[in-house]
């Protein structure tokens, strides 16, 4: 009895780099839905502006988390947002990149699996990883920041495929 794999293997292909872009920056719109949401009712949470106030300080510094948690700034908020939809869309080119090599793109389940595994992967980089370097992100540990992530991978993955176009029409120039 012969059992189909259907294993993947490597092949450099082109993928729609415009595609990938926006199925990030959707992505992490839908990333930063859920957090804002989580973080505004969660019992014992910070504050709704915490979690910008952590995203910002990647770029400004851990100074960015002195200000009161329920405090809106401005620079903060712009910053975390700039911050949050830049990673977004690197995250949705490598999604692309991959999901193009494995023609994972070639069916919608394989994608959303794949975008699931990536999005566990990209919280495993985020929140136990890079934790190292930016230790305040370890209050963010836990399954609702997981479940976060692969809800991201997801919806990337899946509008990925939604907007790509087929591998001949992404290689013309516009």
């Amino acid at each position: 009895m012969d059992i189909p794999l259907h294993l993947h293997r490597w092949e450099r292909r082109p993928f729609d780099w415009a595609a990938a872009a926006v199925a990030g920056f959707a992505g992490g719109a839908v990333l930063m839905a859920l957090e804002l949401l989580w973080s505004a009712f969660a019992p014992g949470s910070a504050g709704a502006w915490r979690l910008s106030q952590m995203v910002a300080a990647l770029l400004l510094g851990p100074e960015a988390m002195w200000s009161t948690p329920h405090a809106f700034d401005l620079g903060t908020v712009a910053t975390a947002l700039v911050t949050h939809y830049m990673l977004g869309i690197g995250f949705g080119l490598v999604l692309g990149f991959v999901a193009a090599g494995v023609h994972g793109d070639d069916s919608a389940t394989t994608l959303a699996g794949m975008g699931a595994v990536f999005g566990l992967l990209l919280y495993g980089l985020n929140f136990h990883l890079m934790v190292h370097w930016f230790p305040w992100f370890a209050e963010l540990q836990g399954v609702g920041t997981a479940v976060a992530h692969i809800v991201f991978g997801v919806t990337a993955a899946v509008l990925y495929r939604r907007l790509a176009r087929p591998p001949t029409e992404a290689r013309r120039p516009a």
